[in-house]
């Protein structure tokens, strides 16, 4: 059993080592507006996902290939992550500056605003070459926004969280990950239900818009959430760095290269395992969008199991343990997570998208205090937002990979199977080298 982080640099403390007084009923209330934030923040990405495997490609990247239009769909989805480390740095800083709850209602107000604003965007056949234009823009500050949200909201959970359970709360953005996906892909199957040219027309914008009123829901919760009694002990003691973003990449370099890592497989073999298997079932076995749909459903209330076992088993062995362990399980199911699509019986194509997602969700479930620990209070925002964002723009382009590897190679799953266990293995050192990197009580000194 590991020892628990030390109280300098632990959620619930202040940084000097002091003890703040934090009760399970504010760390619940703070969680629970992670949690709210983080989900809206998903279905809104997840969603355009989804639709760049199902609708992008044909109504906005219209071409004679269909290959050369799924590709294109598959690079304005990337472009969202190319654009989430620019969010990090942005909202980073101010995170370490201003504080983290002002940051989050800002994220969430243009996440909800640009998903909801997509929903109105005209065609390919009414406006040309702007449609994919307009819609690769729109792409670009939700990626921004997102590049924001999660660091802040995994912040805001660890730092009101008593220590001797942190891994519980903040295990709850995390979540909001599969109740994202859940409602994206709850909203595209039902309206997957609509004759092909209703739902080409008209249908397919229903959940964008949906994005609407849950914005609104978002933002009441969250505006009731407080600051980090951690950034306030700062704010007193005039400790807030005056250049996060460049003290991070200055003196903890190797910190965000091994949380990128540790932080890899839980975003990008997620959107192997859900957006590029949606695209290789639909298109190339050739198997109904509500089947693919109903496997990412399945999958995804599987995982929400997986979070919460994973928080709690982080409290008690510690979160790079549980890190690498999940590496390593996903290493031997990546090629009969695939065998099991291939073989395009319904319910072994379930079987196989939930086990693998199930899988990979198992370090993604303690990525939250497994950056906090390597970074101080004063640079926490910004470090756990770079490290994630560093991960995520890697992860962007891995259904792109996965496609162009899956065309060289004659078209068969074995190529994709093996960027998964690459990406599995990267996440696996990540786990093992964290522990050599996490700061001790010598080296946290207020918050520094």
């Amino acid at each position: 059993m590991t020892t628990p982080p030390s109280p300098q640099h632990a959620g619930g403390t202040t940084p000097t080592g002091g003890a703040v007084t934090v009760t399970d009923a504010e760390a619940r209330k703070v969680a629970f507006g992670a949690f709210v934030g983080t989900a809206l923040e998903w279905y809104d990405f997840f969603l355009y996902g989804t639709a760049a495997s199902l609708v992008f490609n044909r109504l906005f990247f219209t071409s004679g290939n269909p290959a050369l239009a799924t590709l294109g769909a598959f690079a304005s989805f990337a472009v969202g992550f190319a654009a989430r480390p620019f969010g990090a740095i942005l909202f980073g800083h101010l995170g370490d500056r201003i504080g983290r709850r002002r940051c989050l209602i800002i994220t969430v107000t243009l996440i909800g605003v640009v998903t909801g604003v997509i929903g109105l965007l005209p065609g390919y056949v009414s406006i040309g070459v702007a449609a994919p234009v307009l819609l690769t823009l729109l792409r670009l500050v939700q990626g921004i926004a997102v590049g924001g949200e999660w660091g802040g909201a995994v912040t805001l959970a660890v730092e009101h969280a008593p220590i001797e359970r942190r891994g519980r709360y903040a295990v709850m953005p995390q979540i909001g990950s599969p109740i994202g996906t859940l409602l994206s892909s709850g909203a595209f199957l039902a309206v997957s239900a609509l004759p092909p040219a209703s739902f080409d027309s008209w249908g397919w914008r229903l959940p964008f818009l949906a994005a609407f009123p849950l914005l609104y829901i978002a933002l009441w919760i969250r505006r009731r959430v407080g600051e980090s009694p951690l950034f306030e002990q700062l704010l007193a003691e005039d400790e807030v760095a005056s250049s996060p973003i460049r003290d991070v990449v200055t003196t903890a370099f190797p910190q965000l290269l091994v949380g990128a890592c540790a932080c890899l497989l839980g975003v990008g073999g997620f959107y192997l395992a859900t957006t590029f298997v949606i695209s290789y079932g639909t298109g190339t076995l050739h198997l109904s969008r509500s089947l693919m749909l109903t496997a990412t459903l399945v999958a995804a209330v599987l995982e929400i199991g997986v979070l919460v076992a994973g928080g709690r088993l982080a409290e008690r062995f510690g979160p790079a343990r549980i890190t690498v362990a999940g590496g390593l399980v996903s290493v031997l199911v990546a090629f009969p997570m695939f065998w099991l699509i291939d073989s395009r019986g319904a319910g072994l194509v379930v079987l196989g998208v939930a086990l693998g997602v199930a899988c990979l969700s198992i370090p993604y479930a303690v990525s939250g205090p497994l950056l906090a620990d390597l970074f101080p209070a004063k640079l926490r925002y910004s470090g756990l937002a770079l490290s994630s964002n560093i991960a995520g723009i890697v992860s962007g382009f891995v259904p792109l990979v996965a496609t162009a590897l899956q065309a060289a190679t004659g078209g068969g799953s074995w190529s994709a199977a093996v960027l998964l266990i690459v990406i599995a293995l990267i996440t696996t050192l990540g786990g093992a080298l964290a522990p050599r990197l996490s700061l001790s009580r010598d080296e946290v000194v207020a918050g520094g």
